[in-house]
């Protein structure tokens, strides 16, 4: 299995594993199947951030994908990274999510980083074992915030603390 940095000829499967996520499941809120453009723009857009967008490689194929970007665009939470890992239903279960959750990880400290949030739709069990098993910690429940299938969603916030609090960072601009 290779992690490594996603190219613009990966982004027709990264496509693909979210549309299946999307049209089978809660963990996108998103009702709408997205178009290989809208990725392509997408993955620009993280590009010209400087976040990475990783994909793990089985063989020729990808088994899935995983990336950060802003948690909220005010200056004030630059520091905090928001976090996303989505698998081909068939590489779940696997280890792959806990190799690019970890190779992520890697990124933000080196990118010094503070915290990491994963949001993370209630009844999605496996999602938020997955990540309180790397340490996460549940630190929000919003009820019903989210609409999908017909019905209300809640969501979890759990928070990864990267650096400790004790890291001088640099002053506000």
């Amino acid at each position: 299995m290779q992690i490594r940095e996603a190219v613009l000829s990966d982004i027709g499967e990264i496509t693909e594993i979210y549309n299946e996520i999307l049209r089978t499941s809660t963990a996108i809120y998103n009702d709408r199947p997205v178009t290989l453009e809208d990725r392509v723009a997408w993955w620009e857009g993280r590009r010209e951030k400087g976040f990475p967008v990783l994909v793990a490689m089985d063989g020729s194929s990808i088994a899935g994908f995983a990336t950060f970007g802003e948690f909220r665009s005010w200056p004030g939470y630059r520091f905090t990274v928001e976090v996303t890992v989505h698998l081909h239903a068939s590489s779940r279960g696997q280890g792959i999510g806990r190799r690019l959750l970890e190779e992520l990880i890697k990124r933000a400290r080196s990118m010094e980083k503070h915290s990491m949030i994963a949001a993370v739709d209630s009844e999605n069990t496996g999602s938020l074992r997955f990540f309180e098993r790397f340490g996460f910690q549940r630190v929000a429940h919003l009820r019903e915030v989210g609409y999908k299938f017909d019905r209300f969603l809640d969501l979890i916030l759990l928070q990864y603390r990267i650096a400790p609090s004790s890291v001088d960072f640099p002053q506000s601009e």
